[in-house]
């Protein structure tokens, strides 16, 4: 069962340099779909930035890696990134701008079970 972090645990694992991540869903576009997610990092310079994927579903239960998948844009290789100066700001603005939940975080790696449960569906 996964577990979805708590706001302490997402701000602390954030300032501690621990990425967190969330599953945005899909979309269907001319035949294909397309999965979003966002990721939060600590960056060097003590900002924040709030990094944003949209890429081609190219998975199955035996290819669960989405950061593997083909990026929609391959022009933002690393996803559109904002930067931010406080987590409490990036955190608004990945709510405010991609509609992400404060309740839904995981943290780097479990978004391959958010897109397991995808598949499951």
């Amino acid at each position: 069962m996964k577990q979805y972090l708590t706001e302490e645990q997402i701000k602390s694992n954030v300032r501690l340099g621990k990425s967190i991540e969330q599953w945005l869903g899909f979309t269907g576009e001319d035949d294909c779909v397309i999965l979003k997610w966002l990721r939060i990092d600590k960056e060097k310079n003590q900002g924040y930035s709030v990094s944003y994927f949209e890429s081609f579903d190219e998975g199955n239960e035996d290819l669960l890696d989405i950061y593997e998948f083909l990026l929609l844009d391959p022009d933002e290789p690393f996803g559109v990134i904002n930067t931010f100066a406080s987590i409490d700001e990036a955190l608004e603005f990945a709510t405010q701008t991609y509609n992400a939940s404060n309740t839904k975080y995981v943290s780097a790696g479990m978004i391959q079970e958010e897109y397991r449960d995808y598949l499951n569906r």
